[in-house]
């Protein structure tokens, strides 16, 4: 706007001054060599105007032809510039992705266009950091210590590469020399870390008043961390020096009014001094801060050989403060305890463990175990309380970077925090993570044998002793193939968790619900397994797997007749009657000590796969025991002969699970 008006105003002048001298006519004359020329005064003027502006031309021109390299050149230098702060904001980019292929292309692009400069310099810096070459990231920050607008920055990557290596003193260092060219705040960090890890609170203390100074950190920062490092400084001098521990203690409570480990110490100062009254009015103000269990120690703890009656007298003072805080009442009923005032114990901890809402914590539990054991004794109640106190929440601690500590630090003694620990409840774990497999986890799987070859087909050449004989070994050597995998599995678990397999006949088992099945079996004492005759002989449900139901093969009246028939035992010599009114006789006998399988009125086996094969199909009118060439056959382990009847068919809900013996024991066997 101001360039318009001075404009204008030009153009005024210039408009006046022409009509001034047009107002006033004059001859302008020229001699040159002999020759007069003579013009009016206004065509001299325009002519000497244009000519003035065609040499302002002429020289431009000239001017342009003569700078035309150095154009060029700088147009260069310009698309060179521009490639390489484009090649630094991709790699800066692709390093914030982490992405170090890319990073160290843009960072190659940015020095070969910039040359040395900072940002080329911090680009190729973290691309080597990235790739994960350590030496050629040192390299580049020391070379960026030889320049002044660099120094700084090289000397924060050579102390984060120290830390990385875990060379404190070289980190320290670095940090150091930081410090003293710019009051950063991450080198007074490192070096309040360095002093905190070397407990040198004195040297931390300069440290935060320094950073203070070049206001570094905000005031109330300060003053807290001063009042931190002075607390922590009382506690060390307390045994050597108490007069100036108390002095710094209670420099410590002006900067940081809420800290409660100064208050503790500079009233056990007092207390040790003889001044009970200081350190019971410096005791009661913490205590008014926040109910603290340090301060109500340290508070009944103020002369040394005080009768239980005074302390409980003091725990009743700081209870006027606070009366329905936790920690009031837990001091209370620790000095009444102590005192043997029993009603007032109990009174105090019945109005603490009825509150609502409230959840006991351990100490709370604990002090219950002590006043009925103080009170009554060893007893019942007592172990009852000591259970609870494995179950009831934890108390608060103090905590700092996950380290629980019964007494308060300056700094954390993991990283060197300053003002680090806090007063809270540690964290519980209630349960373990969900969708968690175990790595320990046997994987026990039942063997699967597969059903018998068309046994419906054959149903009247076949005997059924002899069927029934095969289904109960095999069911047998299942049961014990399936024991043997679970014992196996307890001594040595497998780290493969289980899955699910299918079993030749194509229907999948689960295998979790195989191996508890197992454990099951294992358990028994009696499974599959008879010293003698007199044993308890294993019903077919103990034998056969857990895996193995009907199957879709079997009709609803095998299943109905299966789970409607009264098992019986079958002896070696007795005589039964089949279903025409003959005697059947067994011949064959078991062994001594070697079980056998009761003989079931079921005309139904199941199969270890779940299929199942009644007497019609197996041959029901053959004798038990006879095979087809007329020589008798030994008897299975698990099977006694005998021709079993054949009930009216039951309907049964067809997941029924048919048992293969009876449940209860008839009675002792005797031994052939």
């Amino acid at each position: 706007m101001i360039r318009l008006f001075l404009f204008l105003i030009l153009l005024a002048a210039a408009a006046f001054g022409f009509s001034w001298l047009a107002d006033r006519p004059g001859e302008v004359v020229l001699v040159w060599q002999g020759q007069q020329y003579t013009t009016p005064l206004i065509v001299a003027l325009g002519g000497l105007v244009v000519l003035v502006i065609a040499m302002m031309i002429l020289w431009a021109i000239l001017r342009f032809v003569f700078r035309i390299p150095t154009i060029m050149s700088l147009m260069a230098r310009a698309r060179r510039s521009n490639k390489g702060y484009a090649a630094v904001s991709k790699g800066m980019v692709a390093a914030a992705i982490g992405d170090a292929k890319a990073t160290e292309r843009a960072a190659r692009e940015a020095s070969k266009h910039l040359g040395n400069v900072p940002l080329a310099n911090l680009l190729q810096a973290q691309a080597a950091q990235i790739a994960g070459n350590r030496d050629k990231a040192i390299n580049t920050f020391n070379q960026m210590l030889e320049d002044p607008e660099t120094r700084v920055l090289g000397l924060r990557g050579l102390h984060l590469e120290a830390k990385r290596n875990g060379d404190a003193a070289a980190a320290h260092v670095f940090a150091k020399e930081a410090y003293s060219l710019a009051p950063l705040p991450w080198a007074g960090q490192a070096l309040l870390e360095h002093h905190s890890m070397s407990d040198d609170w004195s040297g931390a203390l300069a440290v935060v008043e320094s950073s203070i100074a070049r206001k570094a950190v905000d005031k109330a920062t300060g003053n807290r961390q001063r009042g931190v490092l002075k607390t922590g400084i009382a506690m060390n001098l307390a045994d050597r020096e108490p007069d100036e521990a108390l002095r710094i203690a209670r420099e410590a409570i002006k900067l940081a009014p809420d800290l409660i480990p100064a208050y503790v110490t500079a009233g056990r100062l007092l207390a040790r001094r003889g001044d009970i009254r200081r350190a019971g009015r410096i005791l009661e103000d913490g205590w008014r801060v926040k109910p603290h269990p340090d301060v109500a120690r340290a508070y009944m703890d103020l002369r040394p050989g005080d009768s239980a009656a005074d302390r409980l007298g003091r725990a009743k003072t700081l209870t006027k403060v606070y009366s329905d805080h936790p920690e009031a009442r837990l001091a209370l009923a620790r000095a009444a305890l102590e005192a043997r005032d029993f009603d007032l114990a109990r009174k105090t901890m019945d109005a603490l463990i009825s509150k609502e809402g409230s959840r006991l914590t351990v100490r709370a539990c604990l002090l219950m175990a002590d006043l009925e054991e103080t009170e009554y004794g060893v007893t019942g109640r007592v172990r009852e309380w000591l259970g609870r106190a494995t179950r009831a929440a934890r108390d608060p601690m103090w905590i700092a970077d996950g380290v629980v500590s019964d007494t308060w630090a300056p700094a954390s003694p993991v990283t060197g925090k300053l003002d680090a620990f806090v007063w809270d409840v540690p964290v519980e774990r209630l349960s373990a993570p969900l969708n968690s497999v175990p790595e320990d986890r046997p994987d026990v799987l039942a063997p699967v044998i597969p059903p018998p070859a068309d046994a419906a087909q054959d149903g009247g050449k076949q005997d059924s002793g002899k069927d029934a004989a095969k289904l109960a070994s095999a069911a047998a050597a299942a049961a014990a193939a399936t024991i043997e995998s679970a014992a196996a599995a307890r001594q040595k678990p497998s780290s493969k968790p289980t899955v699910n397999q299918p079993t030749p006949s194509g229907k999948i088992i689960d295998a979790t619900a195989l191996a508890d099945d197992a454990k099951a079996a294992d358990s028994k004492n009696d499974t599959g397994i008879a010293a003698s005759g007199d044993d308890k002989q294993p019903s077919g449900k103990d034998i056969l797997p857990a895996a193995a139901k009907p199957g879709p093969e079997a009709t609803a009246a095998d299943k109905g007749a299966a789970a409607g028939s009264k098992p019986e035992t079958a002896q070696a010599g007795d005589k039964g009657k089949d279903s025409s009114g003959k005697e059947n006789v067994t011949k064959d006998a078991a062994p001594a000590g070697v079980a056998t399988a009761p003989t079931a009125k079921s005309n139904a086996s199941t199969s270890p796969v779940g299929r199942a094969t009644t007497g019609r199909e197996s041959g029901s009118k053959e004798a038990s025991g006879k095979p087809g060439n007329g020589k008798p056959e030994p008897a299975s382990p698990l099977a006694a002969g005998g021709q079993p009847d054949e009930p009216a068919p039951v309907k049964t809900s067809p997941t029924a699970k048919i048992p293969l013996g009876p449940p209860d024991d008839p009675g002792p066997r005797k031994a052939p």
